[in-house]
């Protein structure tokens, strides 16, 4: 018998953590935070205490309280007996946080199963964030009871990698990874063949990017399955078809930075390949340098060892790295103590932002919201600030944006909203479960299950930690 039960992602967007069980195989789908349960308490400065280990995050229901899942330090840490884990794996669609982030917490001996360009993304971002219990994803170092003992290296957790065309063998489980079309690269649905008939999982998806056919490929690859059960997203289910497309971004910045006689900003996410090759090839048409952060380097140069997505790596010669300021802000090389800093002070294409402000015509700077200080340095008066990223959708956000306008307005900064989300749109969504015909359809990772009712098919309003018997 195949059971699922689902975690989180349940009339949420994000936070996916599935459990599918088919006889003594559990393989989790995905392991992601959950961004809005977690903000109903937790902010930037008010966060989960350290010192309290898992506890906090179990007592305000962040993570699910069941055996066998998660960290032997944590469990001690806790006060909690030792847990041998109970689950033989978990399968990462992609390395966005709401499905990856709480892979953190899970025992080190769970193996993590994911696309080759989805662990260079999880590289990078170990490589760059400051340490902390919800980032370790990668690896973990030990939190034990007593101090003396918290000198033990880290640990690595086991990961096996994988592209579309290779399947992966879990116990008594055959599972098909399919690339799928999204915000990030190494994005994958699935085709898991289990002893009832296969059941499809979604994953994050879309239809009007820059790689369609990845996203067809999956769907007639889960159509020929016969599914007996389908999983799926259902982010903008609510969401009319729209003109928006990655190739509209292109055409509407460019169109924006080409009037712009003053120095260009543009904010998209770092993850995202599909946009900073777009902002590349404007740069490169206009005969502006690219200037981007140490931070934003990390990914670019994982990207560089994957051939298939053609990204320059961070030296290239349309490509500069901005240097921020440190302790003493005189861009002395021992100010820096990050890792991912000093490796590459070396390099040969960095600037400051003194140097850019002799010339700004000259460049594109990709300067992320939280190092909006970086503006005072940069003095950009007059100039053109492209926002490519999605417009604010709740009130914390609302806040942000808020702060956000007030910067570019003293700065005389001209704002252009320009962006293609990642999801798909209500209609294609819908287009693609009537291809794929499960028997029977599990909508989550949506804030309207309602709306999916309107199937004519069998579908289920998921409720969260109720077994679902296939």
């Amino acid at each position: 018998m195949v059971k699922l039960i689902f975690y989180g992602g349940v009339d949420e967007i994000g936070g996916n953590k599935i459990l599918l069980e088919d006889g003594d195989t559990k393989v989790f789908l995905d392991f992601g935070m959950g961004f809005k349960r977690r903000g109903l308490y937790f902010e930037e400065f008010l966060t989960p205490r350290t010192a309290n280990g898992i506890g906090d995050f179990l007592e305000m229901d962040l993570l699910p309280d069941i055996s066998g899942v998660y960290r032997t330090d944590l469990l001690k840490h806790l006060g909690r007996k030792i847990e041998e884990p109970d689950i033989t794996g978990v399968v990462l669609s992609h390395a966005h946080a709401d499905h990856a982030n709480y892979i953190s917490f899970l025992h080190k001996d769970i193996p993590i199963y994911c696309g080759e360009t989805c662990k260079y993304i999880l590289d990078a971002v170990d490589e760059q964030s400051q340490r902390s219990i919800e980032s370790e994803v990668v690896n973990f170092k030990e939190r034990p009871i007593f101090r003396k003992d918290y000198k033990t290296p880290p640990i690595k957790r086991i990961f096996n990698t994988f592209r579309t065309g290779k399947k992966i063998l879990i116990d008594s489980l055959e599972i098909e990874p399919i690339h799928v079309d999204h915000s990030v690269p190494g994005s994958y649905g699935f085709v898991i063949h289990t002893s009832e008939g296969a059941v499809v999982y979604t994953g994050d998806l879309r239809m009007h990017g820059l790689h369609l056919e990845m996203t067809n490929d999956f769907i007639n690859a889960a159509a020929e399955a016969k599914p007996i059960a389908m999983i799926t997203e259902g982010t903008r289910i609510d969401t009319e078809k729209s003109d928006e497309s990655e190739e509209k971004v292109y055409h509407h910045s460019k169109q924006e930075i080409m009037q712009n006689k003053y120095l260009s900003i543009v904010d998209f996410n770092f993850k995202d390949i599909d946009r900073f090759t777009t902002f590349y090839r404007i740069a490169k048409e206009l005969d502006k340098k690219l200037v981007i952060s140490f931070k934003h380097a990390c990914f670019l140069e994982k990207y560089h060892l994957d051939k298939k997505l053609n990204a320059p790596n961070s030296n290239d010669e349309h490509i500069l790295l901005l240097k921020p300021k440190r302790l003493t802000g005189t861009y002395c090389n021992e100010d820096y103590t990050d890792r991912f800093i000093k490796k590459r002070l070396s390099y040969s294409n960095i600037i400051t932002a003194d140097e850019i402000r002799k010339n700004p015509v000259k460049y594109m700077v990709v300067l992320n919201y939280w190092y909006f200080p970086t503006l005072i340095d940069l003095k950009p008066n007059k100039g053109t600030y492209i926002h490519s990223l999605s417009e604010p959708f709740n009130e914390e956000m609302e806040i942000s944006s808020e702060r956000m306008h007030n910067w570019l307005n003293h700065f005389d900064l001209n704002f252009v909203q320009s962006h293609c989300s990642g999801h798909i749109y209500g209609p294609s969504l819908k287009e693609l479960i009537l291809k794929i015909n499960p028997k029977t359809l599990f909508p989550i990772h949506t804030e309207h299950p309602e709306l999916f009712k309107q199937l004519p098919m069998k579908v289920l309003r998921v409720n969260e930690q109720k077994l679902y018997k296939l």
